[in-house]
């Protein structure tokens, strides 16, 4: 027998099923991408930010679109990315965390992570922003990106890992202190207008969202009422 690797269409195929969720958020953002030029055409974009570009860029005004029924809005915006290097960073990262939470835990924890920490992130970050260099900035209509969720996927990893025993899964420091590291960094303002409420806010949800599921995995099974 051959110890040859599989072949690529044959690793893809299992890394699909293995991984249903982080593949169509990683295709719904490639499509959306291209679709847009990395953020570059505002006609398809204003369909897909927390506001509608075309109305006023003011918080209740941007809101309004939402409330109008337009809630798709409300978890459109992880999917727009502007730039190679935003897109391509997010997409490593929700490769290896999304694919790891849904051979660990499930693929509708993950739905479920994604979704929440869409919406907080992404309202977070319409209604306010702010960096060490631009200070506060209020109604930013035109954000987007997977930033958010990244962090909520690592904060919940993260925690249920260092809170639940059973949890089989330990980050390694490396990882946790660069990613915290590169926060950080971004709140200086030093490479321009960065999503920062959306990475705090992602992380705290994520951090939340684990340890509450920790605690529950250590709760004892209630006894069977059935005879045996």
């Amino acid at each position: 027998m051959s110890d040859q690797p599989p072949a690529l269409g044959t690793a893809l195929m299992a890394f699909i099923r293995q991984a249903p969720v982080s593949v169509v958020l990683m295709a719904l953002s490639l499509a959306v991408a291209l679709a847009s030029g990395l953020g570059e055409k505002l006609e398809l974009l204003t369909w897909l930010t927390l506001a509608d570009l075309r109305s006023e860029r003011s918080i209740a005004g941007g809101l309004s679109a939402v409330q109008s029924g337009e809630v798709w809005r409300l978890i459109t915006p992880i999917f727009i990315h502007f730039g190679i290097l935003h897109l391509v960073f997010n997409m490593l990262w929700l490769k290896d965390l999304g694919h790891l939470i849904e051979q660990r835990w499930s693929s509708r924890t993950l739905l479920l992570l994604v979704l929440v920490s869409a919406v907080l992130s992404n309202i977070s970050q319409f209604v306010v922003n702010w960096d060490f260099q631009n200070g506060v900035r209020f109604a930013n209509a035109l954000s987007g990106g997977m930033s958010g969720v990244v962090y909520a996927l690592l904060g919940y990893i993260w925690i249920r890992g260092r809170c639940d025993p059973h949890a089989g899964i330990r980050l390694p420091p490396s990882i946790v202190w660069m990613m915290l590291g590169w926060l950080v960094f971004c709140m200086t303002g030093m490479i321009g207008h960065i999503g920062n409420s959306a990475h705090a806010v992602g992380l705290l949800v994520g951090m939340a969202w684990g340890w509450i599921a920790a605690q529950r995995s250590q709760r004892p099974s209630r006894p069977s009422n059935g005879h045996t």
